[in-house]
This record gives structure tokens, C-alpha cells and sequence, in this order.
């Protein structure tokens, strides 16, 4: 299993700002990468830092191990991440970025009481609700594309090259393994607040869903619906950001 001791491989496209008063950490969806997040910076307050998380297996870190299982990823990166934790933080993710920005957030109370300050949970079901859609990680080739073309996350032209699929399906395979085999262990509520968005048109996360990320915190749940289906942050992202804005303005 990939492990990296430092921050250094784990934050990609990250501007340090030595006037930041905040960190904000993003993690990705399934598949994707920190690529996702490299022009966030010029559309955040300047007193945000934008730190978005790179996955082993894919952008920079291509040639390494991807991690199959949430527990060893959550644990190797709140050992890398440590460095950057001397600032307030908050961590935005979307899907699968979602669970593991929560499961980070836990693992840090657990190992230094570290929190963040905001935990922004965009496109996934609060994670004691049980999976509602068979697994797919593990299915043929030709079975696993046909499920990414139907979850439509993935750009039809990469589905269509056959060579850019194969470097590919290694890591989008691991991030659905992730996704698939976690298994929720109850713990105390965060203490952070927590901000839940979703997808008007969204068929897989209902405003149920992400309204129950309220047994989540004892402190406030804000829940906001977008215009899209499941990733609307593609769309939307001017508005996304500031919204994100807003909340992180309140924080302060």
C-alpha cells in the first residue's frame, strides 16, 4: 500500500499563501483527481488556502498504488497532512471525496482532537445510510464502463479511448472499492459544522440523504440544493464557490 510521510505528494496546485488565516483541503470525486480543484484559489477569499488532496493513482502520483480500503487512505493522510494543520482547516468533498473528508475529520479527533472548522459534504448521503446501489467495482471491463457511462462522471471521450482507459480503470476500480466496501462504525456527532449540497436532479443522492448528515454534528447542519444531477460542481461552480464563501465568512 502507498504511504507517503510528508504533505509534499499529497497537496498538488497548492499557491502557499503565508497570509492565509485558513486551509481548505478538497478531495475528490471517484476517478478524478486534484485537477479538479487547481482554479479554486481565484474565486475563494484571499485569506483562503486552497489545498487540493491528489489520490495515488492518478495526476502527478500515476504510477503509484491506489488504495483499495477507506481506513488505510484516512490514516495515511492524516499522517501526511499534519504539517498543514497548524491553521484553522475545512474540508470540502464531493462523493466519494465527502466520505473520506468525514472519516479524516473523525480520525483526527481520535488522534489529536484536531477539528475542522466546517466539513462541506457535497453529492454523497450521510454515511450511516446503507448503500442503495449494487457494487460495481469488481464487475468485467466491459460491465464496469457500461456503470460509468450510466453514472456519467466520467467525459465520454476517455470512455471511448481504449488506451487512456487503461491507465485509467486502475484507480477508478480502487476509488469505487473504497466507496463499496466502507463500513460505518458509530462515534460521538463532530463537533464542526456541517454543510450539505446537493443536486436538484440528482437520482442517486435525495434531499433526505443529505439532510441526515445532521446526526453528524452537534453543531449546525446548512443543507443547499444546486441546479444538475450528481455533478453539478462541474456546472455550477461559480455559484458553488460563492457559497462556499459564505460559509467559510461565517466561520471566521
Amino acid at each position: 500500500m502507498t504511504a507517503a510521510p510528508t504533505f509534499d505528494s499529497w497537496i498538488a496546485f497548492r499557491k502557499p499563501n503565508p497570509q492565509a488565516r485558513l486551509r481548505l483541503f478538497c478531495f475528490p470525486y471517484a476517478g478524478t483527481g486534484a485537477a479538479l480543484f487547481r482554479t479554486w484559489w481565484s474565486d475563494l477569499p484571499a485569506y483562503v488556502e486552497v489545498c487540493p488532496v491528489q489520490f495515488p493513482g492518478r495526476g502527478t502520483r500515476l504510477m503509484e498504488t491506489p488504495f483499495t480500503q477507506l481506513s488505510p487512505l484516512v490514516e495515511t493522510l492524516a499522517q501526511a497532512l499534519g504539517p498543514l494543520l497548524d491553521k484553522p482547516f475545512a474540508f470540502f468533498g464531493h462523493s466519494l471525496g465527502a466520505l473520506v473528508g468525514f472519516e479524516l475529520a473523525r480520525q483526527l479527533r481520535r488522534q489529536s482532537g484536531a477539528q475542522p472548522v466546517r466539513l462541506f459534504a457535497s453529492a454523497a448521503r450521510a454515511p450511516q445510510i446503507p448503500p442503495r446501489h449494487r457494487p460495481i467495482h469488481a464487475l468485467p471491463d466491459e460491465e464496469f464502463l457500461e456503470e460509468l457511462r450510466r453514472l456519467n462522471g466520467t467525459p465520454g471521450e476517455v470512455l471511448e479511448h481504449p488506451e487512456l482507459m487503461e491507465i485509467m480503470l486502475p484507480a477508478l476500480r480502487a476509488d469505487f472499492a473504497v466507496y463499496e466496501t466502507y463500513a460505518y462504525s458509530p462515534e460521538l456527532p463532530l463537533t464542526c459544522c456541517i454543510s450539505s449540497f446537493g443536486g436538484l436532479q440528482d437520482r442517486r443522492v435525495s434531499c433526505d440523504d443529505l439532510g441526515a448528515w445532521r446526526e453528524q454534528t452537534t453543531a449546525s447542519l446548512s443543507l443547499r440544493m444546486f441546479p444538475g444531477g450528481h455533478f453539478f460542481l462541474n456546472a455550477v461552480q461559480p455559484l458553488l464557490l460563492q457559497v462556499l464563501s459564505q460559509e467559510l465568512h461565517r466561520d471566521e
